[in-house]
């Protein structure tokens, strides 16, 4: 008999602008694959990876969203249940990092998350390969203590730190899980209370 426990599975949500990378940087992460044709996501990608976390196998449901205002409507349906969502911006772009608050709060009112104000949000600025940066790291730091969310950056064209900023949506993810076990999984309790009168019969 098998006692090995199946992994969680968790859904994590990347979102940004068109062209920051979000494709680019979540199959370098699952797929180890890097292709400078670029192809416009049209609604939603989806990828899978099984990692260990904290000595818990988890499974990561990435989706990869279109960061084109024609697609916008798709997200109240894709947000829901996820477990945590990366922000995508371009560090070479200052208008993709603007956008970012816009992105955050349409996660917040389309997602619906049960406690909005703690929602794990990770802000990943990639093409730190590339020289014509504009927005610095600093920059970047301070937006994310105003909001609350980590911050990290790298590159998915040179591969550099692209384990970290997943490893710490998982971790986020399974905190978000585990703090949300019944709303999250559509599992529900029924309870039975005992009246006062008696003991043999129950009212549920």
């Amino acid at each position: 008999m098998n006692d090995r426990k199946s992994p969680l599975t968790l859904k994590i949500i990347l979102i940004g602008s068109s062209g920051v990378g979000k494709s680019s940087f979540m199959n370098r992460y699952v797929n180890h694959r890097f292709t400078k044709m670029y192809r416009a996501t049209v609604g939603t990608d989806f990828l899978s990876k099984t990692i260990n976390v904290d000595g818990d196998a988890v499974t990561l449901q990435i989706w990869d969203t279109a960061g084109t205002e024609r697609f916008q409507s798709l997200g109240t349906p894709l947000y829901r249940a996820a477990h945590c969502c990366m922000l995508v911006f371009d560090v070479t772009s200052a208008a993709s990092f603007s956008a970012l608050e816009q992105w955050r709060m349409e996660f917040l009112v389309q997602g619906e998350p049960q406690d909005p104000q703690h929602f794990p949000f990770i802000v990943l600025g990639n093409k730190t390969d590339l020289s014509t940066r504009e927005v610095s790291a600093s920059r970047a730091l301070q937006w994310c203590v105003e909001v609350g969310a980590e911050y990290f950056e790298g590159s998915a064209r040179d591969g550099v730190d692209v384990e970290r900023p997943f490893l710490a949506a998982a971790r986020s993810a399974v905190q978000q899980y585990k703090k949300h076990t019944l709303e999250n999984t559509g599992h529900f309790q029924i309870t039975c209370k005992q009246p006062r009168e008696t003991r043999n019969t129950c009212e549920c």
